[in-house]
């Protein structure tokens, strides 16, 4: 309003009064025109570079299709071209596949965040099912060819993305979750991956500390959307143990992602309801004695880290980080206190109030990176995801559902603020 009272001043010292309001209603058709015009030539230019992007991955050279797939994840993460992935998405996902098949580890690395963004772009649907199904083979053979950090980092990503917004079923999600922990444990059976299936992928070296933190991170973003009461007590049981090994790794990453799997998977699974279960249920008893031995073997692990004084992992970095992720655990394992977090997005609260959503935050900002603001206010998926409304969608009338609130205030920190 006070720009148009700034334009009708100018134009009356100019204008004899009777021609002032003239002026002034073309004046603002012309800028609403104008400024409606810059928006479409921006869309217009970011769809032009992703399809010059998509011509790319058609050529010979390396190099070539990595600066396009940079480009692609670029666009991804700026905006969410909804009519290119509409019209062009089962080609984009096609070469994509191909980079992941025949390319460096470089462009193997690029090509699974670009499907990962292109399932999330895409959202819950017939598209992303697709997406699922056509990537999961291809991306289970790429993790059995090599060991080198980001690109398997990369895959296990865009793996746990793409089974995040397309498995609709939970064998879908599981499946991938198999996937993640045969690559850090192939020698064990299936009982311990919380799955039927029987398929293992053959690693031959030991994996390293940034291997395990990617496929524990992948595998409790997936964990998140399994129902605890479909998986069997046994399986409970083991993967307890196995991260309850991992707390005692020297890398400090490896000990926070192991930690708050261990608190999804008691979040989700309650390990103590499984003493009481029965054959005749379908699932195997279990001794209450050896649970609650272990349980109090975890609790003294995380009080231990939870005030640790230095002296594991690379100097004191991620130290605080350490002891505040475990002081967490500690309390959520204790007395059922979880983690409450708020992130500020464009003058708008986001509020997680259990392990299952801190988790899936923390994994979405990881992969999303520059991009997790703009998804955050644009992308529906999310929205419905974490039952978040941008402020604008409040503003133009939109309503906003209600948390229920479980947990403490454990921090705050903002994003894109106006």
């Amino acid at each position: 309003m006070g720009k148009q009272r700034s334009s009708q001043r100018k134009n009356a010292a100019i204008l004899d009064s009777d021609d002032t309001d003239s002026v002034s209603s073309s004046s603002t058709v012309r800028s609403d025109y104008v400024m409606g015009s810059a928006v479409e030539e921006v869309q217009l230019d970011k769809e032009s570079v992703l399809d010059q992007s998509l011509d790319a991955l058609y050529e010979k050279r390396g190099s070539t299709r990595e600066k396009a797939l940079a480009d692609i994840i670029e666009t991804f993460n700026s905006s969410l071209p909804h009519e290119f992935v509409e019209k062009k998405f089962a080609t984009l996902l096609h070469q994509c596949l191909n980079s992941i098949k025949r390319g460096s580890a470089k462009e193997i690395a690029l090509a699974a965040h670009a499907i990962g963004l292109l399932a999330l772009t895409a959202g819950s649907g017939e598209k992303a099912k697709e997406i699922l199904e056509e990537s999961i083979f291809p991306i289970s053979e790429a993790l059995k060819s090599c060991s080198e950090v980001s690109k398997m980092s990369s895959l296990l990503e865009g793996l746990a993305v793409i089974a995040f917004v397309g498995g609709n079923e939970p064998e879908e999600s599981e499946k991938c979750m198999q996937i993640m922990w045969q690559v850090v444990h192939p020698k064990l059976g299936a009982n311990v991956c919380v799955l039927s299936f029987s398929f293992c992928i053959v690693v031959a070296t030991k994996p390293s500390p940034g291997i395990i933190t990617a496929v524990v991170s992948a595998w409790s973003f997936l964990l998140t959307t399994v129902d605890g009461r479909t998986l069997d007590a046994k399986s409970w049981q083991e993967s307890f143990s196995y991260f309850s090994t991992l707390l005692e790794k020297d890398d400090r990453s490896v000990r926070i992602a192991a930690g708050e799997a261990l608190a999804l998977v008691y979040e989700i699974g309650n390990l103590e309801k499984f003493c009481h279960s029965s054959v005749n249920g379908g699932i195997i008893s279990l001794d209450g004695t050896h649970i609650q031995g272990l349980r109090s073997k975890v609790l003294n692990q995380v009080r231990g880290l939870s005030a640790e004084a230095g002296g594991k992992g690379s100097a004191k970095k991620g130290l605080n980080h350490q002891r505040n992720t475990f002081r967490d655990i500690l309390e959520f394992l204790e007395d059922g206190d979880t983690p409450e977090t708020t992130v500020k997005i464009g003058g708008e609260s986001l509020t997680t109030t259990n392990w299952s959503q801190l988790i899936q935050l923390n994994f979405l900002k990881r992969f999303l990176g520059g991009g997790f603001v703009t998804h955050m206010q644009e992308n529906e998926f999310l929205h419905e995801v974490f039952d978040f409304t941008p402020k604008k969608k409040l503003l133009s009338g939109g309503v906003r559902g209600s948390a229920t609130d479980k947990g403490r205030n454990a921090g705050h920190f903002a994003l894109g603020e106006e």
